[in-house]
């Protein structure tokens, strides 16, 4: 039976002239046939849902450890609401939802077990051979690390999706190729000789919209598990006028609500307050700056959504609440150390002894690698472990592993 593709609902809501258009697309490094039902963007994000990399995000660390409790964000919870926040932004701006959404489920593939406390111990371990850097390990799970199809490593993402996941924070390098608060990760500079990604340049609005939807997904979220996990308290967070607003607001309207509704109403208005707030500021910079393609986006010379100053000074305000109670709590720092040691000490365990990766495929010919390929070929394996398969295995290896709760 022959597909009426024309009946399928593509292009149901009419893309403004500055979204990326999925059917010029500047393709895949392997090319591939279109297919008849799917967008290339919504190829790509159902690619990167079907990954093992996207399972894996369960059992990875947000902030809170498994052991603290089942009702805390994961690494896949979080980024589960990053996709439906950027996917509300996308619609509201007329852009490609699909390439807004894929960019933000693939934003977290590269992080370590333990999240950023892993990232740091590994960064540590790999500083004579490169460095580690999450964004740049989610490109290599992308395009080398998974295995799935029989024609290429990887999944084979579009420019766009790749483009975007690398540059969603901005431009990594001056036009001269000087790298932007650093140098350039190696792996992201490796790629891009094979199929440009224009690293210079700011990414589209679709990777931008799914950058800032991280800030207001984990700004919130983080509260949200911070209130209950009692690292933070109502008291504390009218250390924020606009906290305590929104508190008052939820309290003049509801006087006797419950603990968990009461969090709930402040968290829902904290997400609309924001998201509103974005997507007036990206109007009005898409009136000045007058983008007639993606690409003049990409050539504007600055991100286009983004929070207005009283929201950027709210944002700040958060994240210091959010530092100074729970991420550098004692507790937490504690739990931290635990983490980074299980990380590092793997490390030094897998770089001594590649065999004890097991029947891990990296291994073969390990004697032909320089110290350089052997470090980076354990990073690969160790980024690719869970919590629980990180501390499971230190367990199987070490006499005394970490009490991480």
């Amino acid at each position: 039976m022959t597909i009426d593709r024309s009946a399928l609902g593509f292009g149901d809501v009419a893309l403004a002239v500055y979204a990326s258009d999925p059917w010029t697309s500047r393709g895949r490094l392997y090319p591939e046939p279109d297919s008849l039902t799917r967008s290339p963007f919504q190829r790509d994000r159902d690619r990167i849902i079907h990954t093992t990399a996207f399972r894996r995000l369960k059992h990875k660390t947000q902030v809170f450890i498994a052991q603290d409790g089942d009702h805390y964000r994961t690494r896949l919870t979080h980024t589960i609401e990053v996709a439906q926040v950027a996917r509300s932004l996308a619609r509201a701006l007329r852009l490609d939802e699909d390439l807004a959404e894929g960019v933000a489920l693939v934003h977290d593939f590269g992080h370590t077990p333990f999240g950023h406390t892993g990232e740091d111990a590994l960064h540590e371990k790999m500083a004579d051979y490169g460095g580690f850097d999450h964004n740049a390990q989610s490109l290599r799970i992308v395009t080398s690390l998974e295995r799935r199809y029989a024609e290429f490593d990887g999944i084979n993402l579009t420019w766009e999706a790749l483009e975007g996941l690398v540059k969603h924070n901005g431009p990594l390098q001056t036009a001269d190729g000087e790298g932007l608060g650093g140098p350039v990760p190696q792996p992201i500079i490796d790629y891009s000789r094979r199929h440009d990604l224009w690293l210079s340049t700011h990414a589209s609005l679709e990777a931008q919209v799914a950058a800032i939807a991280d800030d207001i997904a984990y700004n919130t979220h983080d509260i949200d598990d911070g209130l209950r996990s009692g690292y933070l308290t109502y008291e504390m967070l009218e250390e924020v006028p606009f906290l305590a607003g929104l508190m008052r607001e939820v309290h003049d309207r509801y006087p006797d609500l419950e603990a968990a509704r009461f969090t709930n109403e402040i968290m829902r208005r904290q997400i609309t307050a924001m998201v509103e707030d974005v997507i007036g500021v990206t109007q009005a910079n898409l009136r000045e700056a007058q983008p007639g393609s993606a690409d003049d986006v990409r050539l504007s010379g600055r991100t286009l959504a983004t929070f207005s100053p009283e929201m950027a000074e709210i944002d700040r305000q958060i994240k210091k609440l959010l530092f100074g109670h729970i991420y550098r709590h004692p507790d937490i720092m504690k739990i931290r150390a635990g983490a980074a040691q299980i990380v590092s000490e793997l490390f030094d365990a897998y770089f001594a002894d590649p065999e004890l990766m097991g029947s891990h495929p990296w291994t073969d010919g390990v004697e032909a690698l320089t110290a350089a390929q052997r470090a980076r070929h354990v990073a690969d394996y160790l980024a690719g472990m869970t919590d629980t398969y990180a501390e499971k295995t230190h367990r199987q290896l070490f006499d005394h592993t970490p009490e991480l709760r």
